[in-house]
């Protein structure tokens, strides 16, 4: 099985389904595109003029060797266009660049907007199923790679077909004789470029494979640096780099040989075709039935006839990367987004809370449940706790109140609405979810808080540090709200960055609070400083906690205790601990676990050793 995370296999070398889509995208810079064609078109023409200038000069002037001012007029008259003919060229030629790169940037600019739009319309379990990694990729380097492609290979195509047509309209109308001894050798070209196309294409995707792979492991290791180090894994991690690295290194060692043998050849069949006309071209001169002038035009087009073809192979390695990249990015752009938005919305109005779950079964993969037959109902300002082992579906129902995810069998209902027929901008604005992995933004304490919503003021955010108990440790900070955050928040504490997320939520003032593990990450005094705050948060606020803390739900209105998916139990705290039943051994193994730790720090008890030691 391959890797996750490698590369997708590569589709064709050339494929014109996927052509037809790029070019839609430059169809709306028509103009632009076709004024770089025309002015391609000149640049050539002035390039072909050059050694036709030359071989007048030398036929005309210098060969005759007429001593009369006429003719130091008329050589001096050519060297004026000639040098015209330089100037010119050079000017267009910067003008085409300028317009095509301009207009490449645009169309890139287009696509990048477009793809990173996608994204954030896919939903979670995409994100679940593909590596950031491979993603930004798309974003970044496999659009850059189609802006190479769109510059010089869509457009520049034509400089070279117009530079061959170019060449071989000026040898057949000069000399035609001269003209197929020149062109001998091309039905030999042409099958070596053939030959050479298949070779590098599979030597080009085995580097593409192994790069892909080399970049996952690195991007892989990087981030766990810190359990590679605890477990003193780095020999063995610089063991597997090596032997990827390896593997790289030989698959570009067998793209390069690939590419060092085209040019030489190529090079040696552009030398031979020189020599023919040399050849041929030196008879017929000595004959007296060829001038030098067009003996030396004749070389310097065979040369002119062979440069485009040398660039073949940089410009193949980019049709083959730009193919490979815009497959990957259309399969992105095709991914439709499991959660679908609603044709006609119905408005939640003003949201009280109310929350039902009726009958829902619900699954990641098809036919493995996560929630089986769950039903059970949230009053407005009620604070309802789920409780229960690993997996047994306590943060799925949080993902199906959120429409993270959709439920296969059932309902989920806010405010008597099925969350299928709200907008999913609605009902997250109506959800405020504060989860145990907090992720934090580069930037300011303020904007992490703030998140971009401009209605709420800095007012707001510092009465909401201060309800959560954040506010004092941020001023503690050298520039307090504006104190810089480094990626993910490295620069803060775990705690910090919890508290942080609280405060995020309760800017956001949403009349629906999830609290998804939010303790698990602070100590026991923060933690109580936190359930103190709760208390004045949830007033007025329908409130779902998941936690594995049950010491921290016992102020609930209905705690759910889930197994295997299902609703094994439901009442308050002292209901349950009443019932004795599943709730009530998790909360006295807790018990005892804290009673056991307490006694043995404080010296009151020392535990006895295992009768199996």
């Amino acid at each position: 099985m391959a890797d996750f995370r490698e590369e997708e296999a590569l589709g064709k070398v050339y494929d014109a389904k996927i052509m037809a889509r790029l070019l839609s995208y430059a169809r709306p810079h028509w103009k632009a595109l076709l004024a770089c064609i025309a002015m391609l078109g000149v640049a050539v023409s002035l390039d072909l003029v050059q050694p036709k200038l030359v071989q007048l000069a030398i036929d005309r002037y210098l060969v005759p060797g007429i001593d009369d001012p006429a003719a130091a007029a008329g050589l001096s008259r050519l060297a004026l266009w000639l040098t015209l003919a330089l100037v010119a060229s050079f000017a267009v030629s910067y003008g085409e660049v300028l317009l095509l790169q301009f207009t490449g940037q645009k169309i890139i600019y287009a696509i990048r907007k477009q793809l990173f739009g996608h994204l954030q319309r896919l939903h979670l379990q995409f994100f679940d199923t593909n590596p950031a990694g491979r993603l930004v990729t798309r974003v970044t380097n496999d659009t850059e790679t189609l802006n190479e492609m769109y510059t010089s290979v869509l457009v520049n195509l034509f400089r070279d077909l117009f530079m061959l047509v170019g060449v071989a309209v000026m040898m057949v109308s000069t000399h035609p004789k001269l003209a197929a001894v020149s062109l001998a050798l091309i039905p030999l070209v042409a099958f070596y470029t053939r030959f050479f196309a298949a070779k590098a294409r599979d030597a080009w995707r085995e580097v593409r494979v192994r790069l892909a792979r080399i970049n996952a492991f690195v991007a892989e290791h990087v981030s766990g640096m810190r359990i590679v180090q605890l477990f003193a894994r780095e020999a063995q991690t610089f063991a597997e780099f090596k032997r990827e690295n390896d593997e790289y290194n030989r698959a570009s060692w067998r793209q390069l040989m690939v590419w060092a043998v085209f040019r030489p050849i190529l090079d040696l069949l552009a030398n031979v075709t020189i020599a023919l006309v040399l050849w041929y071209g030196g008879v017929q001169a000595l004959a007296g039935t060829l001038t030098p002038g067009v003996l030396l035009l004749f070389v310097t087009l065979a040369r002119r006839f062979f440069e485009p073809l040398m660039q073949l192979a940089e410009k193949f390695n980019i049709l083959q990367s730009a193919m490979a990249s815009a497959e990957r990015i259309f399969m992105l752009l095709d991914t439709q987004p499991a959660i679908v938005e609603p044709a006609n919305p119905k408005p939640l109005g003003r949201v009280t809370g109310e929350v039902e779950f009726r009958n829902v079964w619900f699954a990641y993969n098809e036919g493995e449940w996560v929630l089986r037959d769950v039903s059970f109902r949230a009053e407005p300002g009620q604070t309802i706790a789920f409780v229960g082992h690993t997996g047994a579906g306590k943060s799925s129902i949080i993902n199906l109140l959120m429409r993270f995810y959709d439920v296969q069998k059932g309902q989920v209902l806010v405010n008597g609405v099925d969350v299928r027929e709200v907008s999913t901008a609605e009902l997250r604005r109506a959800v405020g979810l504060v989860a145990q992995d907090v992720f934090l933004f580069s930037g300011d304490i303020a904007s992490n808080i703030r998140l971009g919503n401009t209605e709420i003021s800095d007012e707001r955010i510092r009465e909401a540090a201060r309800t959560v108990g954040a506010d004092e440790f941020i001023r503690e900070l050298r520039l307090g709200y504006d104190e810089p955050v480094a990626e993910r928040g490295a620069t803060l504490s775990a705690g910090q960055r919890q508290l942080l997320s609280f405060a995020r939520a309760l800017a956001f003032d949403p009349p629906i609070l999830v609290l998804d593990e939010a303790t698990a990450s602070v100590d026991s005094e923060t933690e109580a400083a936190i359930q103190q705050a709760l208390h004045r948060l949830t007033a007025g606020r329908t409130t779902f906690i998941v936690a594995h803390r049950l010491s921290t739900i016992q102020h609930a209105d209905q705690i759910i205790v889930l197994h295997k998916g299902r609703i094994h139990e439901q009442g308050t705290h002292e209901e349950l601990l009443a019932r004795q039943g599943l709730y009530y051994k998790l909360w006295r193994l807790q018990f005892e676990e804290r009673l056991e730790q307490k006694e043995v720090s404080s010296g009151t008890l020392v535990p006895t050793a295992h009768p199996s030691a």
